[in-house]
């Protein structure tokens, strides 16, 4: 599919993947509709950070994403949607499971439902490595069992099993997508990557962290971003799920140490209990596999960890981004 001139409908576009999915659909010729979240600020998210010519040429919708007479407005005369709106702080979702219930399924149906009714020649499902929990082998690969170990993760779990429903009931043309441990600029605090950046950043020399045993998969912002773009292009990958990996994984440890050595080698790392997940909700390990998007599209990530995490801090390096960021408040 050749998404030049598609009216395309990116849900959760104010937020850190949404925002760099539109500026790359845009480069891709495509008609951006962004759905971001109504407030009466009329805050644009991250979109408002976008540069002016960019702004130009998206077309805002504010809406919210539990509401189906929104959604299915927000959709009406587009060819292609992606829907990335959804809560995805672990720690919140013990707090707000009714919230992660709401947004995330029954936001998700509400997409699926408008996309039958409208005929969306395709839709893509934003899903998450957080559904797989912790490896039971590695790669993991699509076939990976599903394992619910936070309210968050089942939410999507359900969502998921929702999207597939609509594929096998009603041969709706969607496709799972579903990264693994994205990082990069406009990233929330509640990521540990910005929590560490923020912290040194800001001259704190004791960086407060929770478990740095697991390890993660870690998948720069554009290399993700343009994952969703080749998946939405392949004609093979229609009812299917999609794993955006890196096929490595890293401790947080290793990776905070990796991080302090760029910015402040005299910085240690110390346990902040209060960010600690309980102990069976805690995801010991994840590595992906990247076979099927390999095998499927024309996709292969670009940066190497090193090179990611150079230009992250060089935009958190940035004052007027780096103050938006509380780096002294545990984000939830």
């Amino acid at each position: 599919m050749i998404l030049k001139n598609k009216m395309i409908l990116v849900t959760g576009a104010d937020g850190f993947i949404g925002s760099h999915l539109v500026e790359f659909l845009i480069l891709e010729g495509a008609r951006v509709r962004a759905f971001v979240n109504y407030n009466s600020f009329n805050s644009w998210g991250w979109i408002d950070n976008l540069g002016k010519e960019t702004i130009k040429q998206i077309e805002i919708f504010s809406g919210d994403i539990r509401d189906p007479n929104a959604v299915k407005l927000a959709m009406k005369d587009c060819n292609i949607v992606f829907h990335l709106a959804a809560l995805i702080s672990i720690p919140y979702s013990y707090l707000a499971p009714d919230h992660y219930v709401d947004t995330n399924i029954r936001g998700t149906l509400n997409i699926l439902q408008a996309a039958r009714d409208l005929y969306i020649e395709k839709t893509l499902i934003t899903s998450t490595s957080e559904v797989y929990g912790t490896a039971i082998y590695v790669p993991i690969d699509e076939k990976h069992p599903r394992q619910g170990q936070s309210p968050y993760s089942a939410t999507k779990i359900g969502a998921d099993s929702l999207a597939e429903s609509f594929y096998k009931s009603f041969e709706l043309p969607l496709t799972i997508v579903r990264p693994f441990n994205t990082y990069g600029p406009r990233q929330s605090a509640r990521a540990v990557i910005p929590t560490i950046i923020t912290q040194l950043l800001a001259g704190v020399t004791e960086i407060k962290l929770g478990a740095i045993h697991p390890t993660r998969d870690l998948v720069y912002v554009k290399d993700t971003v343009r994952g969703f773009i080749e998946i939405a292009k392949s004609d093979f990958l229609v009812g299917q799920d999609v794993n955006i990996a890196t096929c490595s994984e890293i401790k947080v440890g290793d990776l905070a140490q990796k991080i302090i050595d760029l910015i402040n080698p005299a910085a240690k790392i110390i346990e902040d209990k209060n960010r600690l997940r309980p102990a069976n909700s805690e995801v010991e390990r994840l590595f992906g596999s990247n076979h099927k998007i390999l095998k499927s599209t024309n996709w292969t990530p670009t940066y190497s960890l090193n090179e990611g995490l150079t230009e992250t801090i060089n935009w958190f390096s940035t004052k007027e981004n780096l103050k938006l960021y509380k780096h002294d408040i545990y984000n939830l």
